[in-house]
This record gives C-alpha cells, structure tokens and sequence, in this order.
C-alpha cells in the first residue's frame, strides 16, 4: 500500500534491536543510525468550520519534512497540536526527533491559541474536529488549504505523504493520506475530536486528557459505576477553572489586534463558556446547560465514532484529568472492539517533570526513554505497516521501583485492565480502619460542612501545585469538627494498589434529607481522601487527589469511586480514609449541615485494588 525506503526500515530495525529486551521483542538484523536530515516551513492554512463550515480561521503551523521523502519516495505524517495555553512551537521536538525516522509532521496552534485565529471551542468536534480534518486534507495533498503567507494567497501543496486506498470506512478519497495524531491534554482531546469527524486518520496517541469535560471540572464521584460515565452534577473544581479562564482571555488579548471580535461576547471563548463560569461559579455546580455542552465537547459523547488503535498515555500525578478518565476512555473503546491500550506515566497536570527516561517531549527519544519507545513501536506498527508488537496494552508506573536509564523497569505491566484483587477494609470504631474478617465494632464519628462553599484546610492549589517544587506537598490540617477519619493498623508488608478504590458509606444528616428535595444546591457535599500515614504519623495525600461527591440522597448508602492511583503503602505505615467536609481547590456545599458516620456494619468498606503484599 506504500513505499519506504531502505534507509528508514534500517533505522527501525536499529531502535527495535537496540531496545528489544525493554518490551520483550526479538528482533535481529542489522541496525542503521536514524537520519538526521530534515526541512522545515512555517505555514498559514485557511480553514472553515462550525456548521455548514461557515466560520474562516487562519492556522498557524509548521511542517518539519525529513530529508528524500518526495513523490517517489513518500512517508507517513504525524498531526499534531498544543495544549491549553500553548502553539505549535510545544510540538516541534516532536517532529524533529520522529523526522530523524521517516515521518513528516506538522504542528500547528489550536484554535484560539498561539498565532490561530478563531476562539477556543473546547475541542469541540464541529470546530476544532473539522479544523484538523481539513490539516489532513493538506498533508493528503489537497491545495488551496496551507500558504506561506497569512493573507493565504502563496499557496503550498504536499505531494511526499503516503496514500491510503480506502478510509476506514472503507470509501476512497483522493487526498488521503497515512497519518496518525499525537498530542497531550487539550491536544489529546482534538484527536479524539478529528477522528470522530475524520475515518481517513489512521491511529491516535491522546496523553493526559478527558473522557467528560463535565467531570474533569466539576466532578462528582458518587455514583453506583463509574462517575466518569453516570455523571451528575458535582463539585466545580475552582483553581483549575480560574486558571483556565485566565491563560484563554490571555490568548484571545493577544491575539485580538488582528482579530477584535475574539473578545466578545466572551473573550476568546465560545459563547457558553462566560457564562457557565458564573454560574457555576456561584452555584459550585453547572447547570444542565453548560453540562450539556461540556459534554459535547468530550469524547465520551461520541464514543461510537471511534474505530481507529488508540494508545492512552495518563498521568498519575494528575489533579485535572485523573486516572478515571483514562479508564473510562480505555473500557468504552475496549468494549466495542476498538484497539487499545493504555500507559499510566509518572507525570501529569500537577506535576510535568517526568521520570528519568520516561519520556522528555523537547528531545524524544527511543532509544533510552520508556514512553517515547512506546509511541515509536505504535506509530511503526500502525502507519509503517511494520510487524512488530506494541507492547503490554497495560503498563504502569512505579514510583517505588529505583533504576537507572530507561524506565521500563519501573513500569509494571498486564494483558489488561483492571489488574489484581480487591482487597477489603471495614471502618469501626474508634476511628479504625480493619482488614479482618470479623464484624467492625460500633462507634460514631460527626463533622460539621461549613455552608457557603467554603474550605476546611489550607492546601496547595491543584492549578499551580506543580509550580511550587519543596512546597507542594504542604496539605494543611482540617479544622476542627470538619472532618472524619479512619486509620488502619501499620502493614506487615508492603500493599501495592493499582486502579481505583471505592469506599461504601453510611451517613445522617437530618438537615440535608429534608433540604436535598429542594434540588442541587440542598444536596450534602464531601470530600473522600487517601492518605498513606508513615510511621512517624507524617500523612500523605496520594498525588493530592481528592474524590469530591455530591451526594443525592442521603438516606441511601453512597458508593464513592475515587481517583486511580498506583502506589505503594510500605511495611510498618497505616492506612488513612478522611471525609472532609471542604477543599481550597473545590466549591463546597451552600448550606451548614450536621453529618454524622455511624460504624459497626460491613456495610461501610474501603476496597482497594491489590497487586502484590
């Protein structure tokens, strides 16, 4: 279906041999340095989009072309784009490094940000879908989209891209052409959003991003399943949604000389946004409206749409698109028969320093990082054609493990996902968390939720906490009364957990039974947090994350999924579950309310996903 010259399946075979007791490869023959050969060309491409493709942007972008790719001797491309706040200059090591083995690239600004006109749309399908549709259209050879110039009228056209037959669809298109899509965060999710649009795009690599835009800023993880999938209205997740709103009107300033009408109605954001933010903002929660749109722009709306392989990359250390996400992505493209797997890194939204040779996204390389080995073998199976595996379509990252070089051996791998086996841990009395097969003992424990939204502890702010290097991990005390723990006895071995715990539990509270059937804004709020207490009695919030629940009806148990986390609780440390009644990073509940947890029935259990102890 494509030709590929000597040269590049020769450097392939050299990082394949090079790296194959990483994955378990066997591969043997004689290995070539990748080239180090290649152009560049910034672009300006002209695109339409919205319905019936009304609305014109200019797109800012390069094209990195490595050296001989040509009519006769084409390559497959790479699609790629920047996160929240950045261009397409975050993408260019990118391009370099993966021209060196015989792909072009081309990076380019996302609408809205960095040199693109038009407004931040949120990734939404009909506009930033069908803006990177038409970015494939160009690099399939279509003329009349890229240029030299902004005024778009030096036009350029690429004719060293492979062809493909037939779509995915199984229709032919003249102008299409062997192109996979890489990106993190919001430029995760505009794959999602391009493929769903486009069946000409051949493979997907979406890092740290979301599953549901509604739960990602306002989650709410009480839920019978999981509260990525049944969603209802949660808890506005305030730092990030500040942080957001500002790094966007940023955007849209700068960019407003050559465009005035970015900033209105709402600066550099569809229209929706400004206000769902105050009415989020004011409630702690999003009206049905603003859900309904977050929801459009999510990729749990449209799963249905997506048939290519697609290699999830999620962070453990991450506060804004937790682990939850992923999973969800991972089980609903799993269960309809869309190739998958998925990678859980060190590194995420809160923390954007990787492990040594995990990956380093200004310098990738094969030949000693983990992850970037992992997108190479992905990229050379599914647009080289090359027969090689993939790897584990389950890894994860273990911050316990101590190596040197690459990091696959910090990585612990499956066939699949969910691994290991639940273990079970009984709130009783006295504050205490048990592990044996005997009945909890009776106890109570009471706090008090505040009212107005306010937090109960100072802690580090999710939005800059990665920012803050030795002070991050400053998690204040709660006040007094407003919180309810329970705390195991020290491990005799290590517990390694991997995936998501769940904690059933009971609570009274007269006042909210009776003002929940009021709607929303009379429901109870709480906070479930994981803490690894050490020996010492130093306490630990795993990775900061927190499960914010909103809760229904609380004259019913509520099943509480928190956030995914791969960690290790060392021999001699305890076990700590907290509800609290407020976080600096959440909007809490409006309304003062009395909660009361009584102990004594198996009823009220944490259960953790066990791997090894």
């Amino acid at each position: 279906m494509y030709s590929s010259s000597r040269r590049i399946v020769m450097s392939f075979l050299g990082v394949v041999v090079a790296l194959g007791g990483v994955l378990g490869l066997n591969a043997s023959s004689a290995a070539a340095a990748p080239t180090s050969a290649y152009t560049t060309q910034l672009l300006h491409f002209a695109v339409h989009i919205g319905p019936g493709g009304t609305e014109s942007c200019d797109v800012l972008g390069e094209l990195i072309t490595p050296s001989g790719a040509g009519p006769t001797n084409p390559v497959p491309a790479i699609l790629t784009t920047n996160g929240f706040g950045g261009s397409y200059k975050d993408q260019v090591g990118i391009g370099e490094a993966f021209a060196k083995y015989g792909y072009a690239t081309l990076t380019y600004s996302g609408l809205g940000f960095g040199g693109s006109g038009c407004k931040i749309t949120l990734d939404d399908p009909l506009y930033d879908g069908e803006a990177a549709s038409q970015l494939v259209s160009f690099l399939g050879g279509e003329n009349g989209i890229g240029f030299v110039n902004a005024s778009h009228t030096q036009a350029v056209q690429v004719n060293d891209v492979i062809h493909d037959g037939t779509d995915h669809l199984g229709h032919h298109d003249q102008y299409d052409p062997r192109v996979g899509m890489i990106g993190g965060s919001y430029g995760g999710e505009i794959q999602f959003a391009a493929a769903s649009v486009d069946p000409r795009i051949d493979t997907i690599i979406p890092l740290i991003t979301w599953n549901n835009l509604a739960y990602s800023l306002a989650p709410n993880d009480a839920s019978a399943t999981t509260s990525v999938v049944d969603y209802t209205a949660g808890v506005v997740k305030s730092t990030w949604a500040l942080l957001f709103s500002a790094d966007g009107v940023l955007d849209g300033v700068e960019g407003a000389q050559g465009d005035p009408s970015r900033l209105l109605p709402c600066p550099n954001f569809a229209t929706f946004v400004c206000p769902a933010l105050a009415v989020s903002g004011a409630l702690g929660y999003p009206d049905p409206a603003e859900m309904a749109s977050l929801e459009h722009a999510s990729v749990s709306s449209y799963m249905s749409s997506i048939r290519i392989p697609t290699l999830l990359m999620q962070g453990e250390n991450d506060t804004l698109f937790n682990l939850n996400e992923a999973i969800a992505t991972y089980q609903a493209l799993r269960d309809q028969g869309t190739p998958v797997d998925m990678i859980w890194q060190s590194w995420g939204h809160s923390s954007l320093t990787t492990a040594p040779g995990e990956i380093d996204l200004g310098n990738p390389d094969p030949l000693s990082q983990y992850e970037t080995l992992r997108v190479y073998l992905w990229l050379g199976h599914y647009l080289k054609g090359m027969s090689w595996p993939t790897g584990p379509s389950f890894a994860y990252f273990r911050d316990w493990i101590h190596y040197t070089g690459n990091a696959s051996p910090a990585y612990g791998t499956a066939s699949s996902f969910p691994v290991g086996t639940q273990q079970s841990f009984y709130l009783s009395g006295n504050g205490q968390l048990i592990a044996s097969p005997g009945t909890p003992t009776g106890g109570t424990q009471a706090l008090l939720t505040p009212g107005a939204g306010l937090p109960t502890s100072l802690s580090t702010p999710d939005a800059v906490g990665g920012a803050l290097g030795p002070l991050a991990p400053l998690f204040g005390t709660n006040v007094t009364g407003t919180d309810a723990s329970w705390t195991s006895a020290p491990l005799r071995s290590a517990l390694d957990v991997v995936g998501e715990p769940t904690l059933t539990v009971s609570v009274t509270a007269p006042t909210a039974a009776v003002s929940q059937v009021g709607g929303t804004s009379g429901q109870l709020v709480l906070f479930a947090k994981i803490f690894d207490v050490s020996p010492n009695g130093t306490a630990q919030l795993i990775h900061g994350l927190v499960a914010p629940v909103r809760i229904v009806d609380v004259n019913k148990p509520v099943q509480i999924t928190l956030p995914g986390i791969v960690h290790q609780f060392a021999a001699h440390d305890r076990i700590e579950i907290m509800l609290a009644a407020g976080d600096i990073n959440y909007r809490a509940g409006v309304l003062a309310t009395p909660v009361v947890i009584t102990t004594g029935s198996k009823g009220q259990v944490l259960h953790l996903p066990i791997v090894s102890g």
